[in-house]
């Protein structure tokens, strides 16, 4: 590897701060017993690749002579009093001086001496290069069974699916970055979830995304680790889920509409037996709560998918620019509006055939098969024009913060 020429002065940085090439940046929470081995192989391989660059320890408080430790074998420190990985993370991204930042962990479990594959990538032009442990080679005891075996590939299968990335390893704690672009994802979580925020937010903004095998070797700490399994591992679901309205709600919101109909139109006409068992009105009535759960499912895809581009926390999307054009207000109170007078029609012909009875005993059979499409169509009706409410006032707020 040849190094570099210096990087350009970031703005952000304070006049007393000399740009460097690369940060490699390890958050601290009392690793007394590796945090200077970490340092000294980071330090051996800025020095043997000739490259202008430091050491950054982001600590969170340690108080078992870590920093001590760190400051003596070389690392630059900044202390962080927010707790948390993803705090600990943010702090030493916004204190880096480097263009680009290698980050990972102050347990001994990577190797800081093999960082060459990620300064290349970043030099190549990716934005964010990530290590995969799979691929480089988990050595024994390195990685608890259940995350190995179900906890990463899982969330890693269910990233790759919910966001298009092609990144084998979610969860791995050694990547690099540009620092530049990387802060501008304005990332947020303090925990463990900062990892695949990270990746995520990434791949929402496109940015060329590419990842290097690593090994992954057993911790020196001597003490259980900071990371609590069912915990943050929901955690990470959670925040994937909240980042992808489509498979968090339109997609079970369509499918449930798709099951309601099918299954409503098929009763309507009539009790269904099926072998021993006889569908009637009861089943009907599930049915129609299915197409109400589901629209209401999509109506919240639509509306987090418009909330989050005009908080630019995800990029313009096609498919509800064109949804907005061609539905705007007045089309949801017309369509709304259309809904609930059915509905209503609907009521008025049930009471109708009520008092040609004489208002008497009636069969139930029958009178439901109007009575629950027609107040289902009103309360559909009364969700499409409630939506389009807040959708329209959802638009206002987004011309509002970019009027272009």
């Amino acid at each position: 590897m040849t190094p570099a020429p210096n990087s350009q002065l970031d703005p952000e940085m304070g006049p007393d701060q000399a740009p460097v090439e690369l940060t490699v940046l390890m958050p601290c929470l009392n690793e007394v017993r590796t945090v200077a081995v970490c340092v000294r192989k980071a330090l051996d391989f800025l020095k043997r690749h000739g490259l202008e660059g430091e050491v950054l320890l982001a600590d969170n408080g340690s108080t078992d002579g870590s920093i001590e430790l760190a400051r003596e074998s070389g690392a630059r420190i900044i202390q962080v009093a927010s707790r948390g990985y993803g705090s600990a993370l943010l702090a030493g991204i916004k204190a880096a001086r480097g263009k680009f930042v290698i980050m990972g962990d102050a347990d001994d479990s990577y190797d800081f001496s093999a960082l060459a594959p990620f300064l290349e990538r970043l030099r190549d032009g990716n934005t964010l290069v990530v290590g995969n442990r799979f691929r480089g080679g988990i050595a024994p005891g390195a990685m608890p069974w259940l995350h190995q075996y179900f906890g990463n590939p899982v969330l890693t299968a269910i990233g790759r699916l919910f966001f298009r990335s092609k990144l084998g390893d979610f969860n791995c704690g050694l990547r690099g970055f540009e620092r530049r672009a990387i802060l501008e994802l304005d990332l947020q979580t303090t925990g463990m979830e900062f990892v695949s925020e990270m990746i995520i937010k990434a791949a929402i903004m496109h940015l060329p995304t590419s990842e290097v095998p690593t090994t992954l070797s057993p911790d020196g700490r001597g003490r259980p680790p900071h990371l609590r399994t069912w915990r943050d591992g929901w955690r990470n679901l959670r925040f994937m889920l909240l980042f992808s309205p489509r498979w968090l709600f339109l997609y079970p919101g369509m499918a449930l509409m798709l099951a309601g109909l099918l299954v409503g139109g098929w009763l309507l006409p009539g009790p269904r037996p099926v072998g021993q068992v006889t569908f009637d009105v009861h089943t009907l009535l599930y049915a129609a709560l299915a197409v109400i759960m589901g629209l209401q499912a999509v109506w919240f895809a639509i509306l987090t998918k418009v909330f989050a581009v005009g908080e630019r926390l995800m990029p313009p999307d096609p498919w509800i620019s064109r949804f907005r054009k061609y539905f705007p207000l007045e089309l949801g109170l017309l369509v709304g509006g259309l809904l609930v007078a059915g509905g209503l029609v609907g009521s008025i012909a049930a009471v109708y055939v009520w008092s040609q009875r004489n208002f008497g005993v009636l069969d139930p059979g029958k009178m439901l098969r109007m009575i629950i499409p027609s107040v289902s169509a009103m309360v559909i009706g009364g969700q499409v024009i409630l939506a389009s409410f807040f959708l329209s006032v959802l638009s206002l707020r987004r011309s509002r913060v970019d009027p272009a």
